[in-house]
C-alpha cells in the first residue's frame, strides 16, 4: 500500500468521519452514536495497522469476519429488538437520504485505488459499479421528496430499493474479488486495498452505515405509507 498516495487516504479518512457524523445527525441519540462508531473505528484502525487482516486472508473463518460480522449482528438486533426499532423509528428521514452524497467520494477513492492496483477495476464506475449513481442522485432526490411539506413517499422509497440493490451488487463484487478462498473476480488484482487502514473502514463502517440508512428510511417510509 505503500504506493498508494497519502491524499487518498485522508479524503478516504475524512468521506468516513462526515458519513458517521451525518448518521449520529440523523438520530435522536447524536453523541452516544458519535462515540460508539468512534471507538469502532479506532479498534479496527489498531487491528488493521498490526497486519491482521492481510496476514489471515487464508484463515477458516476469515479473519475479516472481524470488521463486519459485528455490524451484521447490531443491524439485526436493532430491527428485531423493540428497543432498536424505537431507535430506528425515531430517525430524520432527510438526513438520512443526504447521507447518501458520501458515496460520490468513496467512489472516486475506490478509482484511485484501482488506478494504484489495489482494486480491480470491476469494483469501479469504470466496471460493474454504478453506485456512484446513488451519490449523485442524493441531492435531486431530497428536492424532489422533500420540496413540499408533505413530501412524496413513493418517489424516496422507490429510490432507496434501487440504490439498496446497486449497493448490494458492489458489496458483492468486493467480496468475490478479496483473496478469499471464494474469491471469482480480480483473480489478476484481488481487492486487498480493504485489508489496510484507512480502507478497512469502508467495510467495517461506511458501508454498513449505508445499509442501515436505506433499511431504516425504507422502514420508515412503509410506516408513513400505512
Amino acid at each position: 500500500m505503500e504506493n498508494v498516495p497519502a491524499y487518498v487516504g485522508i479524503i478516504f479518512g475524512l468521506t468516513t468521519l462526515l458519513t458517521i457524523y451525518f448518521f449520529a445527525l440523523a438520530t435522536t441519540q447524536m453523541r452516544l452514536v458519535l462515540s460508539i462508531l468512534f471507538i469502532w473505528l479506532a479498534a479496527q484502525a489498531v487491528i488493521s495497522i498490526t497486519g491482521f487482516y492481510y496476514r489471515n486472508t487464508h484463515a477458516q473463518p476469515p479473519a475479516f469476519l472481524l470488521a463486519t460480522l459485528p455490524n451484521v449482528l447490531v443491524i439485526l438486533v436493532l430491527f428485531i429488538t423493540k428497543r432498536g426499532r424505537t431507535f430506528i423509528d425515531g430517525m430524520n428521514l432527510k438526513v438520512l437520504t443526504i447521507l447518501h452524497i458520501i458515496r460520490i467520494p468513496v467512489e472516486i477513492v475506490l478509482l484511485w485505488l484501482c488506478m494504484h492496483k489495489v482494486v480491480p477495476q470491476i469494483m469501479t464506475f469504470e466496471g460493474w459499479n454504478f453506485d456512484i449513481l446513488s451519490g449523485i442522485s442524493a441531492p435531486f432526490i431530497y428536492y424532489i421528496a422533500f420540496r413540499k411539506e408533505t413530501y412524496n413517499k413513493w418517489v424516496l422509497l422507490v429510490w432507496n430499493i434501487i440504490c439498496l440493490i446497486l449497493l448490494i451488487n458492489i458489496v458483492s463484487i468486493a467480496i468475490l474479488s478479496a483473496p478469499f478462498a471464494f474469491q471469482r473476480f480480480g483473480l489478476d488484482q484481488p481487492n486487498i486495498a480493504v485489508l489496510y487502514f484507512p480502507y478497512i473502514w469502508l467495510p467495517a463502517c461506511v458501508v454498513p452505515v449505508v445499509l442501515l440508512s436505506h433499511l431504516a428510511s425504507i422502514r420508515l417510509l412503509l410506516k408513513k405509507s400505512k
